[in-house]
């Protein structure tokens, strides 16, 4: 009847079409740029039993989730709110397609293959079900994949998300059950990986603060009666009434139902952000079984003009607006015509189309602390942002315009080529080849490491031979003088040990430089520490030797007779054989090898199975440092005349910048630059301890020789001479 059409304002901006026979419906409007979306629109998926002779027809799927809706026009509001900004992206439209996931993952991969296939959009908003086949696809950014196993950007190198993963959600979840004494609990989770993570993960955490497992559910993709009848009765006779769940609310649903007709009570759910905030918490059958539920959700903040634009939504008769017309349908409990669904019974009245949304109450229109919404707005800002650098938007060529014109793909994530215009996907280059500049065709790979002939690797030899030379010369001046008190003061023995311990310091810099082999890399880091160990060594007794000198004017001190050459060697030997074991037991039991590292250049490293070796090396380095450090600034304000302490307070000073700024940087840098930051490390250290000890005596021998005398010298000090 005409009381029936509709007579409102028609939603036009998006239209849902059909995107080709056997197809899904999809929310969708062009643009220069489309960024595809994949919601779970629906969480009830039925069975479906393919013969795989025919194409499987679209699924059709049930229980409509009006969070999820808000979702998905938090989407458009966003690109439409884009749009509409005269600063972000100028004379540049997006557009978007949306999709259906239905909460199941073989929904999402039809809804994810057609989004790819009919219109290729650059960018698309995912879920986790869909994840795994968008390596090579379009860039996925994701506003609610927690799972762990996404960070590794060896597997999903474009892989992006807005939500952080579940690792704080599993501390905190852990946190949460031991802070209240809940010990002995059950886990229920399902075979995707989100939820094997996050139980495996929330198992090993809580077994560690003192917590036990009491038993672990599954829930299969598709389960039988039996089995969801099964589960329920380990869940009634379980001395566990604490259950942890990784699943989503569609995943629990029918087993919520047959918790609920038994009339289950008495559970404390913890859940996992995925259900903690979800529609079926408020659904009242549910009330006596998941009262009480605890979890943590993602902060909830307000988006300005979010909640307008929600309520502007409208019905239309036009085909194709399926998404919008479920809403309508959902929200008020009626029909928009008989035939929509069952054209021979009317189950629920007739829609008018003049229902007023603002004066409902649902999780759509609720939007004053939105969680997930905000996640799937920052996506696509984010989206917009890096498309605006990538148009050079900014630029002053294109006067606040962007370069629409821009080839771009997303298969360009290095490695790989793309020899198809327009194609979605790239082919990986084999092992040892690489992308060539226009990323066509895959080439040689040039091996890179840490050349003698580069100019990094010139300045850093230079440097090496400008140590050791000025190390010969300080060590001919020290000979030449060697019977001056200068000289023959604080043992000149030790004094020629730490010269020639330093001259191996800057050699040993040569071993890091060049293409790395097998003798190499075992090399390099022992000849570093050992060598840096000796020079310490000699540091430390000629430190110690200071001070006790000094106590020689103390009436009845034995210190200087009781500490002679014969000890000083001895110390020298104790304290350098600990790091000469460590050496050698790291070597013989796993030595560095050379590798090729493909991750994203073909460079050639020497790779440490056992890294710890190489940080208890330099933890001893350290502790030697520290101790001449301590010794050297206790003995500072001592008279000035042959006083070396201040000298080696000052060298170790510098020892220590150099040394705490290297860890930082040898972490963080790539490749070759690693080993360059370790050679400046080992260059600088040595160059300020041969300056800071060494240069100024030689300007007393070679400037001032007459204060290179027993006379110009005063105090006790001038006596003590071994």
């Amino acid at each position: 009847e005409a009381k029936h059409e509709f007579s409102v304002n028609e939603f036009t901006s998006p239209q849902c079409v059909k995107i080709g026979d056997n197809k899904p419906l999809a929310l969708q409007m062009n643009g220069d740029v489309v960024i595809g979306g994949i919601f779970p629109l629906h969480y009830l998926v039925p069975e479906l039993q393919p013969n795989y002779q025919d194409k499987p027809p679209i699924t059709v799927c049930n229980g409509f989730d009006q969070r999820a809706f808000r979702w998905m026009m938090t989407m458009v509001f966003a690109v439409e709110e884009i749009n509409n900004h005269s600063s972000l992206l100028p004379d540049v439209k997006l557009g978007y397609q949306i999709l259906d996931s239905c909460d199941n993952v073989h929904s999402s991969l039809q809804a994810l293959f057609s989004l790819i296939n009919d219109r290729r959009p650059n960018l698309s908003l995912t879920q986790e079900e869909s994840l795994r086949c968008l390596s090579g696809s379009p860039i996925p950014v994701s506003y609610f994949a927690t799972c762990t196993c996404l960070s590794d950007k060896r597997v999903y190198p474009s892989f992006l998300r807005t939500v952080p993963n579940d690792l704080f959600q599993v501390r905190g979840l852990v946190q949460l059950v031991t802070f209240l004494g809940w010990l002995w609990v059950g886990t229920i989770g399902t075979t995707d990986d989100y939820s094997q993570y996050g139980i495996q993960a929330f198992s090993n955490h809580f077994r560690h603060r003192g917590g036990c497992v009491a038993f672990h559910l599954t829930i299969p993709k598709s389960p039988t009666e039996a089995e969801i009848g099964e589960m329920a009765n380990i869940l009634q006779m379980s001395t566990a009434h604490v259950v942890v769940v990784f699943a989503t609310e569609g995943q629990l649903f029918d087993l919520f139902i047959e918790l609920t007709r038994r009339n289950v009570t008495g559970i404390q759910w913890i859940a996992s952000e995925a259900w903690v905030t979800a529609s079926l918490l408020t659904f009242p059958n549910f009330h006596s079984l998941l009262e009480g539920t605890l979890g943590f959700s993602f902060p909830g903040v307000s988006i300005p003009g979010l909640r307008e634009f929600l309520l502007n939504v409208r019905p239309s008769p036009k085909p194709g607006m399926e998404f919008i017309n479920m809403f309508w349908e959902e929200q008020f409990g009626c029909q928009l015509r008989p035939s929509y669904d069952h054209p021979d019974a009317v189950k629920n009245p007739l829609c008018t189309g003049l229902e007023d949304l603002s004066l409902t109450s649902s999780s759509y229109t609720d939007v004053s602390q939105v969680r997930i919404s905000y996640n799937v707005y920052k996506a696509v800002y984010a989206i917009a942002h890096a498309l605006h650098a990538l148009l050079n938007c900014d630029s002053a060529e294109n006067e606040g315009r962007c370069d629409k014109y821009t080839k771009f793909t997303p298969g360009q994530a290095y490695g790989e080529i793309s020899n198809k215009s327009g194609s979605t996907e790239c082919i990986k280059c084999p092992d040892y080849y690489w992308s060539d500049k226009d990323k066509v065709k895959c080439v040689a790979g040039i091996e890179e490491f840490l050349s003698f002939s580069e100019t990094m690797g010139i300045i850093l030899v230079v440097l090496t031979l400008l140590g050791v030379i000025l190390t010969i010369i300080i060590t001919v001046i020290f000979h030449c003088f060697r019977t001056t008190p200068i000289v023959k003061a604080n043992n000149s023995e030790i004094s020629f040990l730490l010269l020639l311990s330093l001259k191996l310091c800057f050699l040993c810099s040569l071993v890091f430089i060049g293409q790395p082999s097998a003798w190499t890399c075992m090399l390099r880091q022992a000849a570093f520490g050992i060598s840096f160990v000796i020079c310490l060594s000699c540091l430390l007794v000629k430190t110690v030797v200071v001070l006790l000198a000094f106590r020689a004017n103390i009436p009845s001190s034995k210190g200087p007779k009781l500490f002679g050459p014969s000890q000083q060697r001895t110390m020298i030997f104790c304290t350098t054989t600990p790091q000469i074991c460590l050496c050698v037991g790291w070597l013989l039991g796993a030595p560095p090898f050379p590798i090729r590292n493909l991750t994203y250049q073909i460079i050639l490293e020497c790779k440490e199975p056992w890294p710890l070796g190489f940080y208890l090396l330099l933890s001893y380095i350290g502790l030697l440092a520290f101790l001449c450090l301590l010794l050297a600034f206790l003995g500072r304000k001592l008279p000035d005349t042959f006083n070396e302490a201040k000298l080696i307070t000052f060298s170790m000073l510098i020892f220590w910048a150099v040394w705490l700024c290297f860890i930082p940087a040898y972490v963080s840098s790539p490749g070759k630059f690693s080993v360059a930051v370790e050679i400046f490390a080992i260059l600088a250290s040595s160059f300020g301890l041969l300056l800071c000890i060494f240069l100024p005596k030689c300007y007393i021998i070679l400037l001032h020789p007459e204060r290179n005398t027993r006379k110009g010298m005063t105090g006790k000090y001038n006596r003590y001479t071994p």
